[in-house]
């Protein structure tokens, strides 16, 4: 077995491929740029060697550079993870070349089947049913035009070195295949230093299955059941599941025998993904082939049992796999959410900065329950504008579909961050939703379910109860604190205190009475008439309240504020203020906030850097026209004018790295 393997990557799929490899016996280098110095991947590694400033493209992505670090710290095998170089077949020579073993598929099978055209081209001449498109390389945005408009709307153009999301655009019209080519065109340029692009028609509905595959050396090759990815927003992934829940066992088969006979066809030998779009009649086109390892691998992981990186890293030593089709079996179900620095209320725009707060739930095996969290971050490390925006792999894994969400949405309550905003209220929401419950999917649902975006659920019923029932909790165990502080009230006769309260939940008043105290508190509230009782070992500057709350255990994330507590809790987040009776008629007769007018001004959504600005000062605008594109994390985001007017100001120029909120310009 190998004595020592580099990952030629960053982040949690780094942080992954160290554990396994530790497990193994086998020591590891990191490689880091600039940003990286103090990343987590480079602590857990047993060396670390600096490969250049933080862009990719001058660091991770420079093939010679990541050889020059094997050769130095005597690596003899590669593990590219995921992204930058996992499916270059260049670097996959390169490193033959140099007498390194890549922990991938063998060459033929990269230029086959990584690239998106190619991979067409051969799924078609193996006769396997493919999505109608342009096989094709598309040299120029009026030559996508007359594709598009000989395929028929809507399409997808998509990057051929793509993946995650990047370099990928859906246009329903031949305006927006024009805008959408160059966009494409640039991110795959800047994320996978490749900027070609095709086009295919773009299915309406559909769901998005994906079989994994595991080969050898030795002409082996198995199936591991499918992973469903229908959760999706911007084209990127968002909650990923084993099994689906739409397939049968016979199609699920047919599924699995194609994905096989495809990678047999190259000599497939390594971990891959065949991906499927099917349509809600169980029908399926195959979508491409990820000669790699796929983000949401975990899922499948823990319903086979199988350790897919250690499976590769066998297979690249020359080893024959060690099971059978006849061995894979599906143990319970899956589900992985992706947790985002991203604002899910401000269109998902990255967000940036220190992770003041980083607390994940508890890993670990407890009554057939697993919780799993796949990271590359720690408290007080930076989130950096140069990469993918993704935080943690939060997976959870239970005998049935509906005992995974329950636990997942648990982990989510349980999972604290703070310092950048983050998309965890959105995956909690989508754990609650009726119709991701009962397993109704297809890779429209988060634009069908949130047509104006997301924003907060308003807390109601047993929630809204919850939360008031935890806000007063902690109000009064921060009462309890402030009476023993320095002897304070200690009087001869004992200070008898209200139990009357009216928590404050945004614009609710919910009036309630304390029944009792003492380990459990029993609340009652006036408007349902229910009592609630509620224990809890929290204590002041936890970050997680964890607690029984009608005999239900329950976690929410909470922060203090003046005078408060943030709540966060079930897909919603709200202030929640605990005042006596007379400090609640007071407190009605205090004017409302006035928020400041930025109407006539542009505002910038994330932390990014200006990559073009479209307008001048003076030049009149029309509702809908390009003012400027903010490029941040690998991602190009086209801000557009939300109504007519004129330039009055401009304050950004190009190349500019501005923060959130910052102005870019101003209107007549």
């Amino acid at each position: 077995m190998f004595k020592k393997i580099l990952i030629a990557n960053r982040g949690e799929i780094a942080c992954r491929v160290i554990k396994t490899a530790k497990r193994m016996g086998i020591a590891t280098v990191a490689v880091y740029s600039d940003a990286d110095k103090d990343a987590l991947h480079v602590e857990m590694a047993d060396e670390a060697i600096h490969i250049g400033p933080a862009p990719a493209n001058q660091s991770y992505l420079l093939i010679e550079t990541i050889i020059e670090a094997c050769k130095a710290t005597g690596a003899e095998a590669v593990h590219p993870g995921y992204g930058f170089l996992s499916e270059r077949a260049a670097f996959a020579e390169a490193l033959k070349a140099a007498g390194i073993i890549f922990i991938g598929p063998n060459v033929r099978a990269i230029e086959a089947m990584g690239d998106k055209i190619e991979s067409k081209k051969f799924a078609n001449a193996a006769k396997i049913s493919t999505v109608p498109g342009y096989l094709g390389v598309i040299e120029s945005p009026e030559h996508a035009v007359r594709i598009s408009d000989e395929i028929g709307y809507p399409v997808m153009i998509k990057a051929s070195a793509g993946g995650g999301g990047k370099g990928m655009r859906i246009a329903y019209s031949s305006g927006e295949v024009a805008e959408g080519f160059a966009r494409a065109k640039s991110e795959a340029a800047s994320s996978f230093g490749d900027d070609r692009v095709f086009v295919e028609k773009f299915i309406v509905n559909p769901r998005h299955i994906e079989i994994q595959v595991l080969g050898d050396k030795h002409g082996n090759v198995i199936f591991l059941g499918e992973r469903e990815c229908s959760i999706q927003r911007r084209n990127q992934k968002v909650i990923e599941e084993a099994p689906s829940p739409l397939l049968d066992e016979a199609t699920r088969q047919k599924m699995g025998e194609q994905a096989v006979a495809l990678a047999k066809a190259v000599q497939y030998d390594s971990a891959g993904t065949v991906e499927f779009v099917a349509g809600q009649d169980k029908s399926f086109f195959f979508l491409e082939m990820n000669t790699r390892l796929q983000v949401e691998h975990p899922v499948t992981e823990l319903i086979t049992g199988v350790d897919l990186v250690e499976e590769m890293i066998r297979s690249a030593y020359g080893e024959k796999l060690r099971i059978k089709q006849s061995d894979i079996k599906l143990n319970g179900w899956a589900v992985e959410s992706r947790v985002y620095a991203e604002d899910p209320t401000r269109n998902f725009m990255p967000s940036t900065g220190r992770l003041t707060v980083y607390r994940p739930p508890a890993e670990g095996v407890e009554n057939g329950v697993t919780v799993r969290n796949d990271t590359g971050v720690y408290e007080g490390g930076e989130i950096s504008i140069f990469y993918d925006p993704m935080i943690a792999k939060l997976v959870t894994h239970a005998s049935t579909r509906a005992q995974a969400i329950a636990v997942q949405a648990h982990a989510l309550d349980a999972f604290a961050i703070d310092g950048i905003r983050h998309n965890i209220p959105f995956l909690s929401a989508l754990m609650a939703h009726p119709r991701w419950q009962s397993g109704d999917l297809s890779t429209g649902f988060i634009a069908e379910e949130f047509p104006q975006g997301f924003h907060l659920i308003e807390p109601e019923g047993n929630t809204l109860e919850a939360m008031a029932a935890i806000g007063t909790s902690i109000d009064h165990r921060m009462n309890e604190r402030k009476r023993h502080i320095s002897g304070q009230l200690r009087a001869a006769t004992p200070v008898r205190f209200t139990r009357e309260r009216v928590v404050a939940l945004g614009e609710k008043r919910i009036p309630l009475i304390i029944e009792s105290e003492g380990e459990t508190l029993a609340l009652r509230f006036n408007e349902s008439g229910r009592t609630i009782t509620i224990q809890s070992e929290w204590r002041p500057g936890q970050p997680v309240w964890h607690g029984i709350v009608d005999g239900k255990p329950v976690a929410a994330q909470v922060r203090s504020i003046i005078n408060g507590v943030m709540v966060s809790y079930s897909g919603t987040s709200s202030i929640v203020r605990v005042f006596t009776k007379r400090e609640a008629e007071l407190e009605s007769l205090m004017p409302p906030r006035i928020e400041a007018d930025t109407s006539k001004s542009l505002i910038c959504p994330m932390p990014g850097l200006v990559k073009a600005l479209s307008v001048t000062v003076g030049q009149e605008i029309k509702a809908g026209e390009m003012l400027c594109i903010v490029e941040a994390m690998k991602m190009e985001n086209v801000l557009r004018a939300e109504r007519d007017g004129t330039i009055a100001k401009i304050y950004a120029k190009e190349g500019d790295s501005l923060a959130v909120d910052a102005v870019i310009m101003e209107f007549a």
